[in-house]
């Protein structure tokens, strides 16, 4: 039977780098944006136009260098994107970045300089900055929550609502925040939640054999039940699962609740978190905080570009 020091807390919240992420990927998703542009990708009739029409009009063998420039306080993520980016346009664009993922960023600060045939340093512009903006404004919105935590040893995981194709930028630009990843899938921890519940009977034999399954799997997955009353607490640990979600827990419900643990499962509270509610959790000697609202409430943040 699998036992609270099966897995270290290390082993349960991971961060995402830049190098896990598939670069290939990453490819289709800015051609996907570049035949948005030139194309009109999605819609139903095609455009009897095609191209960049107005930057045809510009000399078509003129250089362009350009600054990224930082216009509000930000924690910059997304700078493995701008080669990516450029390379899409031109081979003979370049990047020389200022500034790191991760990095606390002051307004005016030059993030990087691109350079290359002007024509397709205009034509990447947009699509450039709309991946650091959104990525940045994440990783800041991330950066708000983890100071909000640092004096606990909690940790704040991310979830899984993302936006469809970009869960592996979102829960990088997380993780460039200071939080840490939660299963990146479907296939990376067994969970079993309201609706799987629902489905097999909150209690009773056919959770307990669902867990006895996945235990005897021996596959070195994590498993992890979500329960949002006290009373389903004590039959998890006698079966001995890794992780106790505790749903929408009150705070002082989730008292209750690491005290009944009492370190024979990790524990992780969720529903309801925000920056307004972290202080009165943090102290309450929780092993994780999962929370999405830091990728689907965050906003972009305000980054130019500056030709020089």
């Amino acid at each position: 039977m699998t036992s609270p020091t099966t897995f270290a807390k290390e082993a349960l919240h991971k961060q995402l780098s830049w190098e896990q992420i598939d670069p290939d990927y990453l490819r289709q998703l800015v051609g996907l944006a570049k035949i948005e542009d030139l194309a009109g990708a999605g819609l139903a009739e095609r455009p009897e136009q095609l191209g960049d029409i107005t930057s045809a009009l510009m000399p078509g063998t003129a250089i362009g260098k350009a600054q990224i420039v930082a216009r509000q306080p930000l924690v910059a993520c997304g700078l493995g994107m701008i080669p990516l980016v450029l390379q899409a346009y031109a081979e003979a664009c370049h990047f020389a970045p200022s500034a790191k993922d991760g990095d606390a960023i002051d307004p005016g600060k030059v993030i990087g300089t691109i350079e290359g045939p002007a024509t397709a340093l205009l034509q990447a512009e947009r699509i450039l900055l709309n991946f650091l903006q959104h990525l940045s404004g994440i990783a800041t919105e991330t950066r708000l929550y983890t100071a909000a935590l640092e004096a606990s040893t909690t940790a704040l995981l991310d979830t899984r609502k993302t936006l469809p194709g970009y869960r592996v930028l979102q829960k990088y630009a997380f993780a460039c925040g200071g939080g840490f990843n939660h299963r990146i899938g479907l296939f990376d921890r067994f969970m079993l939640k309201d609706n799987h519940l629902a489905l097999c009977g909150a209690t009773g034999s056919r959770v307990e054999e669902a867990i006895a399954f996945a235990q005897k799997s021996e596959s070195g997955i994590p498993i992890e039940v979500e329960v949002d009353r006290l009373e389903q607490i004590p039959p998890l640990l006698d079966l001995g699962v890794d992780v106790i979600l505790l749903d929408n827990f009150s705070p002082e419900d989730l008292d209750s609740a690491v005290t009944m643990i009492n370190g024979r499962a990790y524990t992780e509270a969720s529903g309801g978190i925000s920056l307004e509610t972290l202080p009165h959790l943090c102290h309450l000697g929780l092993d994780f905080i999962s929370t999405g609202s830091p990728v689907h409430q965050s906003t972009w943040k305000d980054i130019g570009l500056d030709w020089i």
